[in-house]
């Protein structure tokens, strides 16, 4: 399981490798109480899941002290990878269904992860500001923008939203400057042909 993440980041340190790991038996423990990832895509939990969410660490490092929503975090993707891998930057997840926000706090626990919070909480209706936005296909990316522009401040912050497809119509009311990275110029798996980053300067 680790060596497909070992493949694409060799240089992750000993805690780093070391929490990693333990994420298959914690959503294993999680994913019997609360359907987080469906019975058949959990034997690909390492690629499908905890892989395509750092394919944001391939087109960004976050900095130290740089803050993070994941906005609609379900099962804690791409939060709690992304909460590993940029230890000193501070990640919240948020989602409107408190069974998976009850789960994700527990792997968060389980993994001893300080950086990194979740709350059941809808957009629309949270308060808090941050630097980044995050987020694994919510809905369109323009109705997203709609729903989570009070999140960032105005001509500073960016959104990186993992999206798979042809997305051609859907960039195209876009006002906002974007770029498309495609994870199959950093993935070698079939999985990510088609699977994308999107950009966004907020």
């Amino acid at each position: 399981m680790m060596e497909i993440l070992l493949n694409y980041f060799p240089e992750l340190t000993a805690l780093q490798r070391e929490r990693f790991s333990k994420l298959g038996e914690l959503y294993a423990h999680w994913n019997e109480r609360v359907n987080l990832i469906s019975r058949k895509d959990f034997e690909h939990l390492y690629e499908r899941h905890i892989l395509h969410s750092l394919g944001i660490a391939k087109v960004v490092q976050f900095k130290k002290g740089a803050r993070i929503v994941d906005v609609g975090t379900g099962g804690g993707f791409p939060l709690v990878p992304l909460a590993i891998m940029f230890p000193d930057s501070t990640f919240h997840g948020i989602d409107g269904i408190g069974k998976k926000i009850m789960a994700v706090q527990g792997v968060i626990e389980g993994l001893g992860l300080t950086n990194c919070s979740a709350e059941q909480v809808r957009s629309e209706d949270h308060k808090q500001r941050y630097d980044f936005m995050v987020s694994r296909a919510v809905t369109t990316l323009p109705e997203f923008l709609r729903m989570t522009k009070h999140l960032t401040p105005k001509g500073q912050g960016k959104l990186y939203y993992l999206k798979g497809g042809e997305l051609a119509d859907e960039l195209l009311p876009l006002k906002q400057q974007y770029r498309v990275h495609e994870l199959s110029e950093f993935f070698e798996e079939e999985f990510f042909a088609t699977k994308k980053v999107v950009e966004v300067e907020l």
